[in-house]
């Protein structure tokens, strides 16, 4: 194996989870990662929108579970989470930046101040201006990033990947692809693969 696809939404705190992960992996097992942004939000509307009726309809119990679960996470992985005042939030320019970082060779790093700004430091990472906040630390050219994210052929492309995803069996972010056809979701699935096809 010398690569996993890598579907990924940064409105997503999993996900955010989940990068870390990755990332760890890739540098002790030296594979590439193939960064596919998504619209997770596109994918609910789709095929899974009983993530909306739970929102909705908590279960109590749950959902106590579920941020002890993310928190425990958080501390394995190293990040802060801090659930923000804005969610869920809209996320398209920012994974449609995701593409001018890729383009730059500066995915990790723009996927890094993303989630962090969202979910360490609860900004409003739907805000155009405040996108040119953070990009400003790469030094790029702000009318530049506005104007490749409002692009047509951009805003296919993210439609593309999320569409892809659907069309390959998955359903949330974030999700891996290993061999083309061996989907695992979620961040706590790495560690299966890590032992099932890593270490071998």
């Amino acid at each position: 194996m010398k690569k996993i696809e890598y579907y990924f939404d940064c409105s997503s705190p999993w996900t955010y989870l989940s990068f870390r992960g990755i990332l760890d992996l890739s540098k002790r097992y030296k594979f590439e990662i193939v960064w596919k942004p998504i619209l997770v939000g596109g994918v609910f509307n789709s095929i899974n929108p009983s993530v909306y009726e739970s929102r909705k309809n908590p279960v109590k119990e749950k959902s106590i579970y579920s941020r002890k679960d993310l928190n425990d996470w958080a501390k394995v992985r190293g990040v802060e989470i801090n659930w923000p005042k804005l969610f869920p939030i809209n996320s398209v320019k920012a994974m449609r930046g995701a593409f001018f970082a890729i383009q730059q060779s500066h995915i990790e790093e723009y996927a890094e101040i993303i989630f962090k700004s969202y979910w360490s430091e609860g900004r409003d990472i739907s805000s155009i201006e405040v996108l040119h906040e953070i990009i400003s630390d790469f030094k790029w050219d702000k009318e530049s990033f506005s104007s490749y994210i409002e692009d047509q052929s951009i805003k296919d492309k993210l439609s593309k990947n999320t569409k892809e995803l659907i069309d390959r069996g998955g359903f949330g972010s974030p999700t891996f692809f290993i061999n083309e056809d061996e989907m695992f979701f979620g961040n706590d699935r790495l560690s299966l693969i890590e032992e099932l096809y890593l270490k071998t």
